[in-house]
């Protein structure tokens, strides 16, 4: 007897509904996305390894899911690493191509290969999926949509100011009011590593620091000291952990904790401008919040970073997250190339709308109408009447077969179709349509215009 069919862990089949309610946030970004000026491309799914290794991080290079060479791959395998079972230094001579873990590097690929080609500065937006071999979890998943924007070639921070409005635009346009956008800067980060002699363990110290709100104060400390960061250097960072009052007090903090350090007081003045300027302009419905344990445990980061969380009714990770990388294409040949992107993670976002039941109710991948199919004579005047509904952008449809009407009426039940468009002989000699509200049962006999009207 054959096996039940499955899909890997952490990844979804999706529903016609789910579908409908996937591509409806998709589209607030994506119009929102080519509103602030960026344009669209697509990169492939998978890469070449060494594109992606070493980008990451330790734990990111982790996650990432490799892809065996084609045909025999183990002829080719290094044999002393296959017969001592070394994993990690055989994967190289068996695997050159790896699934994407993000957009961002990609992306730095795509502008190193196509510098001759683009204008900079450089927006663009990039709505793909992405891979990760994380444990699948509730709003963690092994294969995930992100949608990113990025601007290349400039460091000015207006473009900073203006993601922080884009992630405002775009979660007030989807109702979700009351998230909070994180904001950090990694010079600020090193300038603390710098202040209590840590320097050597920034990346240490900052994955460590990015996990307060996972593994609480204590378990931060015990991660720190795990890593080699002397308790009396822990102790001097003992403000961070309970960092309050306005983002104005808290760069006021942030400046006396950093005065001895030049590169930590740069990182205060980029976020005072920021801050400054987004206070000035002013937000939707949206909360900025200057969160200094904010780390992002990437190594490309190296100045603004954001990270979004959902209103506080919600129980769930962040729904958003970026900053700015001022040397991730010198990593593929092209220096001085500053960049700043940001990300909005749709299925998390999916999974907020939908338990604060925030989805419009015309979000539907369902047709608007069904026409009862009563023979060939009357089936062919409802397709000359569908076709012309079509054209006006109309979504209907024809039961195919000529079935019992019971039959095809519980079919439009059963599909969410609110209303049934009835043809006999009486609706055709009197070129005439009979439209039947589904939920009330009113049924009005409508000419063509009017027919169009009542769906529209």
């Amino acid at each position: 007897m054959a096996s039940k069919p499955s899909i890997p862990k952490g990844t979804r089949d999706f529903s016609p509904s789910e579908v409908a309610k996937r591509q409806y946030i998709i589209q607030i970004i994506k119009s929102n996305f080519e509103k602030f000026g960026f344009q669209p491309i697509e990169t492939p799914s998978f890469e070449n390894s060494d594109t992606l290794m070493g980008k990451y991080g330790e734990e990111g290079d982790r996650l990432i899911f490799k892809i065996l060479n084609s045909g025999d791959y183990l002829a080719k395998a290094n044999v002393t690493h296959l017969v001592n079972k070394d994993s990690t230094k055989l994967t190289s001579s068996i695997s050159e191509k790896a699934l994407r873990y993000d957009l961002t590097v990609p992306f730095a690929r795509y502008v190193v290969q196509h510098q001759n080609e683009i204008e900079f500065p450089f927006k663009r937006y990039q709505i793909q999926p992405v891979w990760r071999a994380d444990r699948p979890q509730k709003g963690r998943f092994r294969e995930f949509f992100q949608c990113d924007a990025d601007v290349v070639g400039s460091k000015s921070l207006w473009q900073e100011v203006e993601l922080v409005q884009l992630y405002d635009t775009v979660f007030t346009t989807l109702g979700l009011e009351g998230v909070t956008i994180k904001i950090n800067n990694r010079k600020i980060l090193s300038g603390i590593a710098e202040v209590i002699g840590a320097s050597d363990k920034l990346i240490d110290f900052t994955v460590a620091l990015d996990k307060l709100d996972k593994i609480g104060e204590d378990g931060v400390k015990k991660e720190m000291i795990e890593k080699g960061i002397e308790e009396d250097a822990i102790t001097k960072v003992q403000p961070l952990f309970n960092f309050t009052g306005s983002i104005s007090e808290k760069i006021e903090k942030l400046s006396d904790l950093l005065s001895a350090s030049n590169e930590g007081m740069k990182g205060v003045e980029e976020l005072r401008f920021i801050c400054d300027n987004v206070a000035k302009l002013g937000l939707s419905s949206a909360i900025l919040d200057l969160d200094v344990t904010l780390a992002r445990g990437l190594n490309y980061y190296t100045g603004a970073i954001f990270e979004v969380a959902p209103p506080k009714s919600v129980a769930m990770g962040s729904i958003g997250g970026g900053g700015r990388y001022d040397d991730l294409t010198g990593i593929f040949g092209l220096k001085n190339m500053s960049g700043v992107g940001i990300s909005f993670g749709l299925d998390r976002i999916y999974l907020v709308i939908d338990e604060l039941n925030l989805f419009p109710e015309t979000v539907t991948a369902t047709s608007k109408a069904m026409f009862i199919n009563y023979g060939d004579n009357e089936a062919l005047y409802a397709m000359q009447a569908i076709q012309k509904l079509r054209a006006s952008g109309i979504k209907v449809e024809l039961y195919p077969d000529n079935a019992k009407v019971a039959k095809q009426f519980q079919h439009a039940v059963k599909r969410g179709i609110p209303y049934a468009v009835i043809i006999g002989a009486q609706e055709m000699e009197t070129n005439s349509y009979s439209l039947k509200n589904l939920s009330s049962g009113e049924q009005l006999l409508l000419d063509f215009e009017q027919l169009k009207l009542a769906l529209l």
